[in-house]
């Protein structure tokens, strides 16, 4: 069984153009989010899927390895979908990683935790969670939230604090139910990633802005690996200098 990283970016994002070439103290966002997923032991190949020549030649002038893919692709999952196509000797079971191209602070030992869910063939699709602990985060609708049930499956992701805490105040609702921050980190089995790129996008993903929600309405299970550990996302030109502090408090 193969296991392939794969890091979706594109150039035009429209809060942050040009956002995997933004440099965090002195290096691309891009090349730290390959050197972390290159430097856990678990990957064959970590390549970065692209629809931008210039994204290409920085990965290939730090020593990267990098694919050329459409420009109208509308997810990551997407992108991904097509860059298997030109990797050779993919099979249905073997791995593959969504290693998101904004999160250049993931520890490697989070991708061991989701290689270790597909120690069952039966594990469709992976992902990450952490314990939310703060109320500003909760009740963030940028930081999206997972309900998993006993087994571990995700039962459903929302931008909402979900479930509502009846009965408390909502700064207080961590101190009486566990949420779960979810961390955009996926991994599918190849098979399963060919046919979840085929799906129409569905009523619960349209209406949430979650692609993982369309997966679930089609009765694909998903996974949820816990995690201790926070990532950082940079979404915006103002969170460089959120990420820079994160570098420095390390």
């Amino acid at each position: 069984m193969k296991i392939i990283g794969i890091i979706p970016a594109r150039y035009a994002s429209s809060r942050f153009p040009g956002k995997p070439l933004a440099r965090i103290t002195g290096k691309s966002m891009i090349q730290r989010v390959w050197e972390q997923a290159s430097s856990a032991k678990c990957f064959s190949q970590v390549i970065v899927a692209t629809d931008d020549i210039r994204i290409k030649n920085h990965v290939d002038r730090f020593g990267g390895a990098a694919i050329m893919t459409s420009s109208r692709h509308r997810t990551g999952t997407e992108r991904i979908g097509e860059a298997i196509k030109k990797i050779p000797g993919i099979s249905a079971d073997d791995i593959v990683f969504n290693i998101q191209g904004d999160e250049p602070f993931v520890k490697p030992g989070s991708f061991n935790l989701l290689v270790r869910c597909f120690v069952s063939k039966e594990i469709q699709i992976a992902t990450l969670a952490v314990k939310l602990t703060g109320s500003e985060e909760l009740h963030n609708p940028n930081v999206p939230k997972v309900i998993i049930n006993k087994f571990r499956d995700a039962i459903y992701f929302s931008r909402a604090p979900v479930p509502w805490c009846r009965g408390f105040e909502k700064q207080d609702w961590t101190k009486h139910h566990t949420y779960y921050q979810h961390i955009g980190i996926y991994a599918y089995r190849a098979g399963i990633l060919r046919k979840i790129i085929k799906l129409p996008p569905s009523p619960l993903e349209i209406a949430e802005s979650l692609e993982q929600l369309r997966w679930l309405e089609n009765g694909y299970a998903i996974k949820v690996a816990l995690t201790d550990h926070k990532s950082i996302s940079v979404d915006t030109p103002e969170d460089i200098e959120r990420a820079e502090k994160f570098l420095q408090e390390k």
